[in-house]
């Protein structure tokens, strides 16, 4: 194990590809003007601030070969997978499945629904569409993981009180031991953020930990490459 000075207390990473880098929900629909979180009247450059922390541990998980998923919130075309529970709530500019400047919002193979083009996945790299909030529901991810024997993740992503949360909840139930970077996680509402990052760490980690990037960063340093 590899010690990682955290919130609460130190967390212990398991090395040899038992931990996976998660991204969620990187899209543009998400982080750039024009997609969802725009047409929700959200100041999207707020989210920007995550790119470089998330694009740097994504280097050094690349370099290591350990895991990676992405999770992309998506619904098929005739939105069958979208209830009107979600589709209709609220008051946005544009709503699920219409078309936006970047294609019908958060529709399979839309434009707006890819990841943004600096983080982008690569080959091997595993790519989850989930139609709800969190990666585990109705996507066979658990399942996926535990063939590849993961049992650590680090989360990052957007946004922290909603999908990144709601991922790492789930994840917490299904038994894995769950750390947040919080720099390279980000909400529309800031105060979202904090209140998200006190909820998981509370009695004990009840939900996970939560570190920065750098100290992640500073101790797979000390670890040698694999040859």
């Amino acid at each position: 194990m590899i010690e990682i000075a955290a919130t609460p207390f130190p967390y212990s990473l398991a090395p040899n590809g038992k931990t996976a880098l998660v991204i969620i929900d990187m899209q543009r629909d998400f982080i750039e003007p024009g997609g969802f979180g725009a047409s929700l009247g959200n100041d999207v450059t707020l989210l920007q601030s995550t790119v470089n922390p998330i694009a740097n541990l994504l280097r050094v998980w690349r370099a290591r070969r350990w895991p990676v998923v992405y999770t992309r919130e998506s619904h098929r075309a005739d939105l069958s997978d979208c209830p009107p529970s979600k589709r209709l709530r609220g008051s946005p500019a544009l709503r699920i499945g219409e078309l936006g400047p970047m294609g019908r919002l958060l529709i399979h193979g839309e434009v707006g629904t890819g990841i943004i083009d600096c983080l982008a996945p690569q080959a091997g790299e595993l790519v989850i569409d989930k139609p709800g909030k969190g990666m585990f529901y109705a996507t066979g991810l658990h399942e996926k993981l535990q063939v590849e024997g993961v049992t650590h993740l680090v989360f990052t992503g957007v946004t922290t009180e909603v999908c990144v949360q709601t991922s790492m909840r789930e994840a917490n139930d299904r038994g894995y031991h769950c750390l947040l970077v919080e720099d390279a996680t980000q909400s529309y509402f800031p105060t979202f953020k904090a209140a998200t990052l006190a909820m998981i760490v509370a009695q004990g980690a009840i939900v996970g930990w939560h570190t920065s990037s750098e100290i992640i960063l500073t101790s797979l340093a000390r670890l040698p490459l694999p040859v």
